[in-house]
């Protein structure tokens, strides 16, 4: 008999959970599994969304970003009476493994459900953020470095052109991964992140100098969870330096896109040790990346284990 395999996406979406829903339907349908979609996130499960899935469903998806099968935030899946529901559902078509893409909050989420019913599970860290304990990668967070990289690029072309500040915000909730790795990567002047706090008269006297020798414009990168927003930090450019200033929110952008080489190669990994591990009765983990690989983490540790920024990172531009 066919052991019946489903996946869901949940939270916000990423470039790389397409490549990961094609692959976990060739590698399961290879194994002699029936895979299963459910259809957006835990809100699909409560309502019995879910459909079997074969070759044709995840035709032609692998350059799109987002996710066919759509992506939710469930406030019902933390009442315990809807993960009866969602669990009955699974009963139903006899599903007994379970995939979620998604991030911290749908592996909190996750972590209640299994407690109470056992379902054997994997999830998979899959959110721009980066901030996911126990991972140092996340899917989908190169393709949402890719889409700031371009931004940036763009807008230093005007920028040139203008003696303007222009403070680029990038998302990642109360982490600065996305921010840092953008400042570094692409020669911007200033970067404002939550996990270093700042004084920005500390940096007056050197920004004026920095025009007196010729500067013409500036290029700021700010984390959203910053205690600061990005108009009042265009407004000091503007009263303090005196220069005019520009604000640009990079938004969604940074969760869409064509999901580049790299996450195309982690999403086949990520969802090929995720089966592999279902399989070997790994019944309750996180696949996390490391340097020395990938790894099977309980998911008790990871939900529980507060997320760092990776001092190396930091050090950069702390010193």
């Amino acid at each position: 008999m066919k052991k019946n395999i489903a996946i869901l996406c949940s939270g916000g979406d990423v470039s790389g959970m397409n490549p990961a829903l094609k692959r976990f339907v060739e590698y399961t349908l290879e194994k002699n599994m029936q895979p299963y979609f459910i259809y957006d996130g835990y809100e699909g499960l409560i309502d019995n969304n879910i459909k079997e899935a074969n070759y044709c469903d995840v035709s032609g998806i692998i350059n799109r970003g987002g996710t066919k099968i759509g992506s939710a935030r469930s406030k019902r899946f933390m009442q315990a009476k809807y993960r009866k529901i969602a669990k009955q559902n699974l009963d139903t078509l006899h599903v007994t493994m379970l995939i979620v893409l998604g991030g911290d909050g749908s592996f909190r989420g996750l972590h209640k459900f299994y407690k109470e019913h056992k379902i054997k599970f994997c999830g998979i860290p899959s959110t721009i953020d980066n901030d996911i304990a126990g991972t140092e990668y996340c899917l989908g967070v190169d393709t949402a470095l890719n889409m700031i990289k371009y931004s940036i690029d763009a807008i230093r072309d005007t920028a040139s052109s203008f003696k303007r500040a222009f403070i680029i915000e990038t998302m990642g909730n109360k982490c600065g991964y996305l921010a840092l790795i953008s400042h570094l990567t692409s020669g911007s002047e200033l970067c404002l992140i939550p996990e270093i706090a700042y004084d920005l008269s500390a940096y007056e006297h050197k920004f004026k100098q920095e025009i007196k020798n010729g500067r013409r414009y500036f290029i700021v990168i700010a984390a959203e969870g910053i205690k600061q927003n990005s108009i009042e930090i265009a407004q000091w450019f503007e009263e303090k330096i005196g220069i005019e200033s520009r604000v640009n929110v990079l938004g969604h952008l940074q969760r869409g896109g064509n999901p580049t080489v790299k996450d195309r190669l982690m999403a086949y990994k990520f969802i090929t040790y995720a089966i592999d591990g279902l399989m070997q009765n790994k019944n309750e983990s996180v696949i996390c990346y490391t340097e020395s690989g990938f790894h099977h983490k309980n998911l008790d540790t990871v939900v529980n284990t507060p997320y760092q920024l990776d001092y190396e990172l930091i050090k950069f531009i702390s010193s």
